[in-house]
C-alpha cells in the first residue's frame, strides 16, 4: 500500500524524501523499493563530523552512494564553519542547520528572505 501511493505521488510529481537517514527506521532496501529523490543525512552524523573520522566516513560513503544512485543528498544540523566545510568538500548536494539560521515565526520569514537574498544560496 505505502509503495502504491509513493509511486502515485512521484508519478504526479511530487518529490519524496527519506528523513533522519541511518537512524531507527531508515533502511538501504527502502532506496531501492521506494521512489525516494532525496535522502537526509541524521544531524547525530553531522555533528561529530569534524571530530570523528568514522561520521566523517559514514557521510562521505553516504553521498557518495546516494549521487551515485541519482539521489540528491541533505545534510541536517550544520552548525559550525568546520562542518560546513567537510560537507562541501564532499560535494554534498544542499545543507541545512544552525549555521545558517535559527527556525523563526512566520511573520519574521518574509522580512528575513528580503534582508538576506543575496547570501542564501551557497556556492560550491
Amino acid at each position: 500500500m505505502q509503495l502504491m501511493a509513493l509511486g502515485e505521488l512521484h508519478e504526479m510529481g511530487l518529490h519524496v524524501a527519506m528523513d533522519d537517514f541511518g537512524t531507527g527506521y531508515s533502511s538501504l532496501s527502502y532506496l531501492k523499493r521506494f521512489p525516494i529523490d532525496t535522502i537526509k543525512i541524521d544531524r547525530s552524523f553531522v555533528s561529530d563530523i569534524d571530530t570523528s573520522e568514522d561520521d566523517a566516513q559514514i557521510i562521505k560513503t553516504i553521498i557518495n552512494m546516494g549521487q551515485t544512485l541519482n539521489r540528491r543528498i541533505v545534510a541536517e544540523g550544520v552548525e559550525t564553519k568546520e562542518q560546513l566545510a567537510i560537507l562541501q568538500q564532499y560535494e554534498c548536494d544542499e545543507i541545512q542547520g544552525y549555521f545558517f539560521c535559527r527556525p523563526k515565526p512566520a511573520d519574521e520569514l518574509t522580512q528575513f528572505f528580503k534582508t538576506h537574498q543575496s547570501t542564501l544560496a551557497i556556492p560550491a
